[in-house]
């Protein structure tokens, strides 16, 4: 193994593990944390860094935003129409952890989880989701303290890198 493998390796361990401390603040259910992975494979002429994470990482990363309001970094934005909100069974879980199921309306009425669930997903395509950077900043400050020689050797340059992570992942859809 190379030196300049055994410094991506590092790299990518600490922004993996900075990334799923990230999660852990957060409070989530740790499907996503438990679907970060990272390679890095070395050519003669180029380096392969790849993460990976499940597709909705990335929107949870860098926001969407909502049909009424609230912003991303990237681009992504919900649509109107019901068959552009987010699906409510991917609420269920989360519900559940954070002790909403069976609970009552505004008006005392007995509140399902399922119609909570298509409520949670109402609100979410309406205000969108806040960016939260738990991978970029990790990712960014690691990439920052690369030796510059590494840098000119392969030409790296974080936005194209970062972007290329997104890609790849989104299209794998």
């Amino acid at each position: 193994m190379t030196e300049v493998q055994k410094y991506l390796d590092e790299f990518k361990k600490n922004v993996i593990s900075e990334a799923k401390r990230n999660l852990r603040k957060q409070n989530t259910s740790g499907d996503l944390s438990k679907s970060l992975k990272s390679r890095v494979k070395e050519s003669p002429n180029s380096i392969e860094i790849t993460f990976g994470m499940k597709p909705y990482g990335f929107f949870q990363d860098r926001g969407v935003k909502g049909t009424e309001s609230g912003k991303s970094l990237s681009g992504y934005k919900y649509k109107k129409g019901k068959e552009n909100r987010p699906s409510p069974k991917h609420f269920h879980r989360w519900a559940i952890k954070k002790g909403l199921s069976g609970t009552r309306n505004s008006k005392g009425q007995f509140q399902s989880i399922t119609s909570l669930k298509f409520a949670l997903a109402t609100i979410i395509q309406k205000r969108g989701i806040k960016p939260t950077l738990f991978f970029t900043k990790p990712f960014e400050k690691h990439f920052k303290r690369f030796p510059d020689e590494l840098i000119e050797r392969y030409k790296l340059d974080v936005d194209k890198l970062f972007s290329q992570i997104e890609d790849s992942n989104l299209d794998k859809k």
